[in-house]
């Protein structure tokens, strides 16, 4: 049966998997798509240089994404329970929701990229952040 809990979690982490092959698609097709995504000027130019930097960075965050779906999925019961899972949910959705809303104290630090990939991706994380947070307070309460 499907639950609120479940469903949430379960598009938490078809979104999440989605956003990981964004980041590898970024490696595959090079500079360009760096550029298209927001990445910013510095990061492309670097990957035209053929540097590694912008592809480990990249390939660290796609992979981190691909085991918070695994995670997610886990929560939705679609794979088997994995250890940690309540407490891993917990602290997914802070840290999509954290990345949401502290955008205006991160974007200095990264002045290259867009104000167009700040909003995006911001509000991106917003709703994959409450999608974990409706499923991980599902799962806890049982439901």
């Amino acid at each position: 049966m499907l639950t609120i809990g479940s469903t949430s979690l379960t598009l938490a982490g078809l979104l999440v998997v989605v956003a990981s092959l964004a980041h590898l698609a970024c490696i595959a097709i090079g500079a360009r798509a760096y550029r298209f995504m927001g990445a910013g000027e510095r990061m492309a130019r670097a990957v035209e240089a053929g540097k590694s930097k912008p592809t480990l960075i990249t390939l660290g965050i796609a992979s981190v994404l691909l085991v918070w779906a695994v995670y997610a999925f886990s929560g939705a019961g679609l794979v088997p329970r994995l250890p940690f899972t309540e407490p891993a949910l917990c602290l997914i959705s802070a840290v999509f929701l954290a990345r949401a809303i502290a955008f205006p104290w991160l974007r200095p630090s990264f002045p290259e990229n867009s104000t167009s990939f700040w909003r995006v991706s911001s509000g991106i994380c917003l709703v994959i952040g409450l999608l974990y947070a409706v499923g991980f307070a599902a799962l806890w309460s049982g439901q």
